[in-house]
């Protein structure tokens, strides 16, 4: 009995290589074929790596740049 790949199986490997690999989940989504981007980060938001604490780093950053930005030359903190 040999290896049953359906044609289903190989757009599923697709996306979530694409979702895992970091590649925009718009592009994604449009590869798909799904009706809204919402689908895809339904069912592949799971494998995209570090959502979660790239988000975090990024407000960190902002806020950071912000506070420098409001603070006298030679009164930086932290």
């Amino acid at each position: 009995m040999g290896l049953k790949i359906r044609f289903h199986d190989l757009r599923h490997t697709h996306i979530t290589w694409l979702c895992a690999s970091g590649v925009h989940p718009k592009v994604a989504s449009a590869r798909a074929g799904h009706a809204s981007i919402g689908i895809t980060m339904d069912l592949y938001s799971s494998v995209m790596p570090g959502m979660d604490s790239e988000a975090a780093e990024k407000i960190d950053q902002a806020l950071r740049g912000a506070k420098k930005k409001k603070e006298p030359p030679g009164e930086q903190t932290g």
